[in-house]
């Protein structure tokens, strides 16, 4: 595996969109059925893994948390083909909110990734003077509602 560049290392304006997620898995039993689609992403070059780390509650409510290097061998072998940096972008008190956030008896996992794919994009809008206004995610329960409210509009008419 080559080393990456770490955000650090990068120049800001060469760096495509980051975002955060948070996932949850019931039962402290997480398997590893997300890992080839984040697989075929960074395979694909449409993400950069900056930063994964393992957050569990256990049925008592205790938190713990795993970096990537923390990890067994085996689990750290599973992971390899997602590329994370291990760029510590991730702090302890964001890790403390995704471990509040979480229910007891669940993992989850926190992943900090850069959209490769929109790098192009953010260059041609700098080539040509462009400046970013506003860059939002649209949370999922609005998008979904926001379909329903249009379907249901859409079967009232004549």
């Amino acid at each position: 595996m080559t080393a990456q560049k770490t955000p650090a290392m990068l120049d800001a304006s060469a760096i495509g969109p980051i975002d955060l997620i948070a996932v949850e898995f019931p039962g402290n039993r997480f398997k590893g059925e997300i890992l080839r689609d984040l697989h075929e992403l960074v395979a694909a070059g449409t993400i950069r893994i900056i930063d994964l780390v393992i957050v569990s509650k256990s049925d008592a409510g205790q938190v713990s948390v795993l970096e990537l290097q923390d990890l067994d061998p085996e689990s750290r072998s599973t992971l390899a083909p997602l590329q994370a940096a291990i760029s510590q972008m991730l702090t302890r008190e964001d890790l403390e909110d995704v471990g509040e956030q979480l229910a007891n008896n669940t993992t989850g996992a926190v992943m900090l990734y850069e959209n490769t794919w929109a790098v192009k994009t953010k260059q041609a809008i700098m080539d040509a003077n462009g400046r970013l206004l506003v860059q939002a995610r649209v949370p999922h329960d609005i998008v979904q509602e926001t379909l329903s409210d249009m379907a249901a509009y859409s079967a009232s008419l004549p």
